[in-house]
């Protein structure tokens, strides 16, 4: 069987996880599960760095001891990620003796081979990154990251002859394309090895000035510095050198890290693990900055997105589709709410949400919810199929290649085809006319659709594929499915299966109202003290019987439901009001409702409301309707009145 190893970095315990922790575990756990469905035997690592200067401060800070605080804050870190749905096989902490053990073991035998010297070095040193800057590396005399002046230090240290395999380093990123990706981060690693030589790594800190660290195996008086132990858990995770899993695991490793860390991903790692003899990583998978308003998430600028808030607010798995669809991988991206809210309804509630709640709502009204047995094909069959395979595909390649936002708008174009394969082929038709045969055929081709679309969004928003499959008759296991094998299979959703009754893993949300503002003399907004408008008056909130009387209220039945031919989310009903022609109103019903759903019922209409046009549509009034729990329902007369009839 093949395998795949796929690690995220171990997060810094000097703070609480982010979204840039969360995206970088939820994009792991999707690839992992990817590749789990792709038939390969998969593992997944993350975990915590918990040696360092900032985590002793950090620990002074909270009057605790270093052991206390890394406990704390990588805990943090280990409950969030199941609330995220993220299944790790191992959580590795550098604390751990076996992690101690590996990185000393490596040390000796880099020192052993003479990779590793005594010397003294002066430079200068930020605090805020554990590190030595150069001269040219300083921006206005600052470091570059944290805009604060480093302290110059000199001190006798063990330094690395990371220089030693700068040719090698070099021609082993020319020589592997896809060492390092996107293209753009292997071109500035390339560019930094062209600019001057390599200089060597400085790899202790004097137990005079830290002894929060690993102890160098041949001086007692120096712990290891942070990179020469952190990048090692890479490989102590997985028991290198002898055992099993390092043996199956190590060949075909796929780092995930954020741009911020290139440097040691890509120049530090690769050069400790030649110095090492060990042969050097698959793939560096590199990713951007998710900015709010355009900026870098800080907490000094106390813009932090904290990943659980998201999550309950908007589901799991809005959250999770969200960051793989909107971000493309390797670029920065804007993260908002509005954005987030805006694709939950239109991706997954207006599309696939809707999809599944109209075909099992017609399973179950057409066939006593019961999967029918298909028959002859037609064209239209023939071409939603078609666009089936493609679509699969182009999911499966693009996916594999880290490129979410492609694979899943690939996907999309299957779930978006179905939508408009309904309305083309319209079911509700094909029953009034007793066409059975062709409705069967009809709803099976949507039921098996259905299915392939469950199981290939597993690694994206695994909680809602599960309940799908559930949904369609299916007990998800993901050893019992191959994606590479479902765009040319069909037919494994077996007739006489029982379905649900519709599907509501979806529902649509509005965004929290922006609380009212007022503005003072100089114009500038001013909240007002109990969140109301400046000059509100108590009473504003009611109106007067005149302003009700204005409303004219109608019930009136509805003769034809079609679909608006350019939005999905609305219908075009023409309603009879007992006038001399019916009237249009575009309704935004079409995620609650079918159009036989509406078709010969009565319904209550505002008919005075000035016409307009959506969509290029003229709707001539408003369907009013009761938003519940579980979707919307029709406002209606308790018993059929004449077509007309007022509201009083």
């Amino acid at each position: 069987m093949d395998s795949f190893y796929i690690t995220t970095p171990i997060y810094y315990v000097n703070a609480k996880p982010h979204l840039g922790h969360a995206y970088t575990t939820i994009v792991a756990d999707s690839l992992n599960r990817f590749h789990k469905l792709m038939g390969k035997d998969t593992y997944f690592l993350t975990g915590t760095d918990e040696h360092g200067d900032k985590i002793v401060k950090a620990a002074e800070a909270n009057n605790q001891s270093p052991q206390e605080y890394v406990d704390t804050i990588s805990a943090l870190f280990r409950n969030l990620w199941p609330d995220l749905q993220c299944e790790h096989n191992d959580f590795i902490r550098t604390t751990e003796p076996r992690h101690v053990k590996v990185v000393q073991d490596i040390l000796q035998k880099v020192y052993d081979k003479g990779d590793i010297y005594f010397g003294e070095y002066g430079g200068h040193y930020c605090y805020g990154c554990e590190r030595f800057y150069t001269e040219k590396e300083l921006v206005d005399g600052k470091c570059p990251d944290h805009l604060t002046e480093p302290e110059y230090i000199s001190e006798k240290n063990y330094f690395f002859k990371m220089g030693k395999y700068q040719d090698w380093l070099k021609q082993h990123i020319l020589n592997n394309p896809d060492f390092i990706r996107p293209e753009q981060y292997r071109n500035e690693v390339l560019s930094l090895l062209e600019s001057g030589a390599l200089e060597d790594l400085c790899i202790s800190r004097p137990k005079s000035r830290l002894t929060w660290g690993i102890e160098l195996p041949f001086d007692k008086d120096y712990v290891t510095y942070v990179w020469f132990d952190a990048l090692i858990n890479y490989i102590s995770a997985i028991g290198y050198p002898e055992d099993e899993k390092f043996k199956e695991f190590w060949p075909v490793v796929n780092h995930l890290v954020a741009k911020d860390i290139l440097k040691p991903h890509a120049v530090f790692w690769p050069t400790m693990l030649k110095a090492a003899e060990i042969e050097p990583y698959q793939n560096l998978n590199v990713h951007g900055y998710w900015l709010i308003k355009d900026t870098k998430m800080s907490k000094s600028l106390g813009n932090v997105v904290e990943p659980l808030k998201m999550k309950d607010t908007y589901g799991i798995n809005a959250f999770r589709y969200f960051l793989l669809r909107e971000m493309s991988f390797g670029q920065d991206s804007s993260f908002s709410e509005e954005a987030l809210v805006g694709r939950l309804n239109a991706d997954l509630a207006n599309d696939l949400g809707n999809l599944f709640n109209r075909t099992l709502s017609m399973t179950h009204k057409y066939f006593g919810g019961v999967v029918p047995s298909p028959m002859d094909e037609e064209i239209e069959d023939v071409e939603i199929k078609k666009l089936g395979q493609q679509a699969m595909h182009t999911y499966q390649e693009e996916f594999a290649k880290l490129r979410f936002p492609r694979a899943l708008e690939g996907l999309w174009e299957l779930v978006r085809g179905l939508n408009k394969y309904i309305d083309t082929t319209a079911p509700w038709a094909l029953f009034k006319e007793k066409n059975m045969d062709r409705l069967s055929t009809v709803m099976y081709v949507l039921l098996e659709n259905m299915r392939k679309i469950a199981v290939h969004v597993w690694p994206v928003i695994p909680e809602a594929s599960e309940e799908m499959l559930e949904q369609l008759g299916i007990q998800f296991d993901p050893r019992k499915f191959v994606l590479t094998k479902e765009p040319d299979v069909w037919g494994l959703l077996e007739s006489g299966t029982e379905v649900a009754k519709s599907s509501n893993l979806f529902p649509r949300v509005e965004l929290p109202e922006p609380q009212p503002v007022a503005k003072n003399g100089n114009g500038k907004a001013v909240k007002t003290s109990d969140g109301k408008k400046a000059g509100k008056e108590e009473g504003d909130e009611f109106i007067e019987f005149e302003d009700f009387q204005k409303l004219d209220l109608r019930v009136g039945t509805v003769l034809t439901v079609e679909r608006h031919p350019d939005a999905d989310r609305l219908l075009l009903v023409r309603v009879d009001l007992g006038e001399d022609e019916p009237r249009q109103v575009v309704a935004g019903l079409a995620e609650f409702f079918s159009p036989e759903d509406l078709e010969g019922r009565q319904v209550v209409v505002v008919a005075n409301l000035k016409p307009r046009k959506l969509r290029k549509q003229v709707s001539q009034g408003m369907i009013l309707a009761i938003k519940t729990e579980e979707g919307m329902e029709l406002l209606t007369s308790s018993a059929e009145v004449i077509n007309g009839s007022k509201v009083s």
